[in-house]
């Protein structure tokens, strides 16, 4: 298999499988549809290769002189991802309150793959097992990115536009409460083996 096909499948297997981000666009994509949604969708693709970037160019070698500081990392992921599981599972899909509850932002999305533990793994295991020492790192770590980028607009887009369908699916608002529920619960277990894996 050629080094291009198994990045590319290792980009898809990664940004296409449940996780935070394909969670939270999913539910994103029920509750304001894709068009309030697309922000934080363009956040996810570009926040985790921005991540790759700085990860590549060095910011990894700093952390790894500081293992204290992934502990840290895991530790305000998981509370967040908590926190917005909670605020999933709590918003309401009737009434007024749907229009002034908000999705995220391009910059919130952007953000929170800094503290989203899939997508340091993502990152750091991706630079590991697609870079060698004899060739310059700038032009592997911007390949690597710019095919994660490229795998997340589909994959992530299609977890958007499948969330966006079940609108016709959910007929009433007790249905829409019961996923979003769910899906608060599965954002909250998915923290577990995330958290239980090591950056290092």
């Amino acid at each position: 298999m050629s080094f291009s096909i198994a990045l590319l499948l290792f980009a898809v297997a990664s940004t296409g499988t449940p996780g935070p981000n394909n969670l939270m666009i999913l539910s994103s994509g029920l509750n304001f549809g894709v068009q309030r949604s697309i922000p934080h969708w363009l956040g996810i693709i570009s926040g985790v290769p921005v991540m790759m970037l700085v990860l590549g160019l060095g910011l990894d070698r700093i952390f790894a002189q500081w293992p204290m500081s992934y502990t840290l990392i895991k530790i305000i992921g998981a509370t967040y991802l908590l926190y917005l599981a909670a605020k999933i599972a709590l918003t309401r899909v009737s009434g007024d309150t749907r229009t002034t509850a908000k999705p995220l932002t391009y910059i919130q999305g952007v953000l929170f793959q800094w503290v989203n533990p899939k997508a340091w793994v993502m990152s750091i295991g991706a630079i590991a097992a697609f870079t060698v020492d004899d060739v310059a790192l700038l032009p592997q770590v911007l390949t690597i990115a710019i095919t994660f980028m490229l795998a997340g607009l589909v994959c992530v887009g299609s977890w958007l536009f499948a969330g966006s369908a079940l609108q016709r699916l959910l007929k009433n608002d007790r249905q829409q409460r019961i996923f979003n529920v769910t899906m608060g619960l599965i954002l909250a277990v998915s923290i577990i083996p995330m958290m239980a894996v090591s950056f290092i």
